[in-house]
């Protein structure tokens, strides 16, 4: 059964830092760009940050340049995004996805593959 399966989320106080993951079984990381998108309350889901097979290149949303990094392991199957200096507008579940691509052409909501169930990340004092 092809998963994806995101953890790390939590409670953190403004300013601080977390570290999602994102894990894959079934099935290889390898042949997959992956992307991280959010969803607040009462909002869209958006995209954050997107990495391509290699890990060579990234993308990200204006709101996290500077404060999240994507980063991934492909021995270990997971992708990670680093959130640092962490804002109450963070706040959102937060959900990995692949899609299979022979060449990076970044990330879509509606044009990927796999989807994880995601994890809460609430930024409050």
């Amino acid at each position: 059964q092809l998963q994806l399966v995101e953890s790390g989320g939590g409670l953190v106080q403004p300013g601080g830092s977390l570290r999602l993951s994102c894990a894959a079984s079934g099935f290889t990381l390898d042949y997959y760009t992956i992307g991280w998108f959010r969803q607040a309350p009462g909002k869209e889901r958006e995209g954050v940050s997107c990495i391509s097979r290699s890990g060579g290149t990234t993308n990200y949303a204006d709101s996290v340049k500077g404060r999240f990094t994507v980063s991934r392991d492909n021995a270990k199957n997971t992708v990670y995004l680093q959130m640092n200096s962490l804002k109450p507008e963070d706040t959102a579940i937060y959900y990995c996805a692949a899609v299979r691509a022979p060449y990076y052409s970044g990330c879509s909501y509606g044009g990927m593959d796999y989807w994880g169930k995601g994890t809460l990340v609430t930024v409050s004092s």
